[in-house]
């Protein structure tokens, strides 16, 4: 299932659109379940810290609110999905510069610096933690790049996945949970749920549908501008 929705690249303009309002709180909690975990693993993966990374989440979220009221469709500005990995890089590199600037401030002058004596060299323990804060990759590395494009159709389908979810009838969810997502024997399925093979087969057929038109739904191969 996933090779047959992975060509799927969403971006749902209208959805774009509406944010323009500020009041339409549903539109903006869609797009925050749509997009949160997708910004979040970016700046995880990028060395940050679950308190750092949840900061970009929210830094970028405010960024998109911000040039929501200036949104004008333009097929020569480039696509939503290179907007949005843009802001979260500048994001997640604001992040690395307060990291920085606060352990060179909490650091203080070594024995000797301050009274202009001559300086104690710095420890092993000391190399090894500066060391480790400053290991963190570069924002606008290829290889965020690689993790964004890679998270970009997954975390779509997750989304598209949590959606059917709330529009099913429970059991027939489970059905197709334990037969298609978990891969559980058709025997198994059947006994642990009480229910027949045929059951089994239609909802993976009916959810399965559900979940290739709710990607689509959020696919969109127009390309969104964003004015600056």
């Amino acid at each position: 299932m996933h090779d047959q929705l992975d060509p799927f690249l969403p971006t749902r303009q209208s959805l774009l659109s509406r944010l323009k309002d500020w009041d339409d709180h549903e539109s903006w909690r869609n797009f925050f379940d749509t997009y949160w975990r997708l910004i979040y693993g970016l700046a995880v993966k990028s060395g940050l810290t679950n308190t750092e990374a949840e900061d970009v989440v929210q830094e970028t979220l405010l960024a998109v609110a911000k040039e929501m009221p200036g949104f004008k469709y333009d097929p020569a500005r480039g696509s939503f999905k290179g907007w949005l990995l843009e802001i979260t890089r500048r994001r997640i590199a604001n992040q690395v510069r307060r990291r920085l600037k606060h352990r060179h401030a909490s650091a203080g002058p070594l024995a000797g610096e301050a009274s202009g004596q001559p300086t104690r060299e710095r420890s092993e323990p000391d190399q090894r933690r500066t060391a480790t804060v400053e290991r963190v990759p570069d924002p606008n590395s290829d290889e965020l790049e690689r993790h964004w494009d890679q998270d970009w159709q997954r975390n779509l389908l997750e989304a598209a996945i949590v959606r059917v979810k709330k529009k099913v009838n429970a059991k027939q969810y489970q059905m197709f949970n334990l037969y298609v997502t978990m891969e559980w024997p058709m025997n198994q399925v059947k006994k642990t749920l009480g229910v027949s093979a045929a059951q089994v087969y239609m909802a993976k057929m009916r959810i399965s549908r559900l979940i290739k038109s709710e990607v689509k739904t959020l696919e969109s191969k127009e390309f969104i501008g964003m004015d600056k």
